[in-house]
């Protein structure tokens, strides 16, 4: 892929998201954190250079909401999104939408994600 990232929205929470954040910020890249209310004052939260709040503590209502990580996206101007571990890391779909938004998904393409099977 020739595009480059100008800003990565970080899907994901804790030392997973703390690990995201100071690799891309050693490489200059700006970060979001998207993070839940209950994680607004996060270390995660406080060392990215922005913070989206997704929505509510539940991560069904956050961390597992497509569309509001697709919404977050949007918002900040982020061009790439890297999912952590867990979450969505594994989902096809979220792959498949980050990729519909115009953005770059770090991580295996949607076609290997399905191929990989599901864990759970």
């Amino acid at each position: 892929m020739t595009q480059g990232i100008h800003k990565l929205l970080i899907a994901n929470r804790g030392e997973i998201a703390v690990r995201i954040i100071r690799a891309a910020q050693a490489l200059g890249i700006p970060t979001v954190a998207a993070c839940s209310e209950a994680d607004v004052d996060s270390q995660a939260a406080r060392m990215a250079d922005e913070v989206h709040i997704l929505g509510p503590a539940r991560a069904d209502k956050s961390y597992l909401n497509i569309e509001a990580l697709i919404g977050a996206l949007t918002a900040t101007g982020a061009n790439a999104v890297h999912p952590g571990y867990g979450f969505l890391s594994e989902n096809a779909d979220f792959a498949e939408a980050v990729l519909a938004a115009g953005a770059i998904f770090v991580g295996p393409s949607p076609d290997t994600i399905r191929r990989m099977g599901d864990k759970a």
